[in-house]
């Protein structure tokens, strides 16, 4: 069996006064505490980055957190970065290479320009993307043009997303942006890429979310941590109203915890653009393929609805610390089922999923938790 132990993530905002070191510490420290071990009971360290200039991340972390030479490494799989350091813990534990496993998503965005961010993150994209002066926006803008086009929706039905992430976020401390929007806020901001509106965009964000993952008994299991990829470049896939990798990944995580998409009680998805919740929710089988806007839009996915997603506020409000988010959605799952979410706790939940993806969906990572 393997469980998250402990989990503990940092205010996430523009953090001008904590350097990316600082916050390492502080959620890799919250996390150990939190998990009621020594420091000399962590037998490896993950760090999920993407954007650090400091690529020796790994032993830093340990250096930092006084593990004494404790093997450590940096993992990096563009905004899935966090997603894939807890599936590759979940390999060490099977391997049976460690015991307990410090998995640490960190990034600290705002010390760069915008300009330098969006040249960043193009990393994640193909050579004749970035040649052709697409940004990441511009991705997300091409595919939610063509869900526009097949399923006749509108910017109205894709401001509900903003929406209700917003509200959700109200409820979340830790959110950079805890307040409520209304739909004449998302549609009247600026267009950033035809038809996506700055509030369909999930900010520059610094933060960092830790957990230790492990072979020992605790209160939340980690009963499946599956990867998918797909064709890095656009110009490639089979579809551009759904992300293949999502489809792939979830289907794997759902054999594996012998569950299907009725049984999930709450998930964390990738809102990184309000498209791609929509999407997420259609690829996971919560929904009706086209009909993600309207379920959304009917409250189905709200704090009180049927399957509540991102009462964090997603990537969207809680904010998106690209190395950060996929762990972070594993903490929020967790301190939901250890009922300690405060203000947007769920009542009577049993079993969490996080779907954390990578780039323009070259990557897909889908984990499934349940409450023991």
């Amino acid at each position: 069996m393997i469980t998250v132990r402990g989990a503990f993530q940092t205010k996430f905002g523009e953090l001008w006064e904590q350097s990316l070191e600082d916050l390492i510490v502080e959620a890799g420290e919250g996390a150990i505490k939190d998990a009621g071990l020594p420091k000399n009971k962590i037998d490896l360290v993950i760090v999920a980055n993407m954007l650090a200039e400091q690529n020796h991340l790994g032993a830093l972390a340990v250096q930092l957190l006084g593990l004494d030479q404790v093997p450590a490494l940096r993992v990096e799989a563009a905004c899935a970065s966090g997603g894939v350091a807890v599936s590759q813990a979940v390999t060490a534990l099977k391997a049976g290479a460690a015991e307990n496993v410090l998995v640490i998503g960190a990034e600290k965005m705002t010390d760069k320009s915008n300009g330098q961010i969006a040249l960043a993150l193009m990393g994640a994209a193909s050579e004749v993307e970035r040649q052709a002066g697409l940004t990441f926006v511009g991705l997300y803008g091409l595919m939610a043009r063509a869900y526009f086009d097949r399923f006749k929706i509108t910017k109205n039905d894709l401001a509900y997303v903003a929406i209700k992430n917003h509200r959700h976020a109200s409820r979340n401390p830790k959110a950079q942006y805890p307040f409520p929007v209304e739909m004449e806020t998302v549609l009247k901001s600026s267009c950033v890429a035809s038809p996506l509106h700055l509030f369909d965009c999930a900010p520059i964000t610094d933060g960092a979310a830790a957990v230790v993952v492990s072979n020992q008994f605790g209160e939340v299991e980690l009963v499946s941590s599956q990867i998918a990829t797909d064709s890095v470049s656009l110009t490639e896939r089979e579809s551009l109203t759904e992300l293949k990798a999502t489809k792939i990944a979830g289907k794997k995580a759902y054999a594996q915890a012998e569950v299907g998409p009725v049984d999930i009680d709450l998930a964390e998805v990738h809102d990184c653009f309000s498209i791609a919740e929509i999407m997420a929710v259609e690829d996971l089988g919560f929904c009706q393929k086209g009909e993600g806007a309207e379920t959304i839009k009917n409250g189905d996915f709200d704090h009180n609805g049927r399957l509540p997603v991102n009462l964090s506020g997603g990537l969207k409000a809680c904010g998106h610390p690209v190395g950060a988010t996929g762990v972070k959605q594993i903490a929020e799952i967790v301190d939901q089922l250890r009922g300690r979410a405060g203000a947007r706790q769920v009542k009577n939940i049993r079993i969490g999923l996080t779907h954390n993806v990578g780039g323009s969906g070259g990557t897909a990572v889908v984990n499934i938790l349940r409450k023991l």
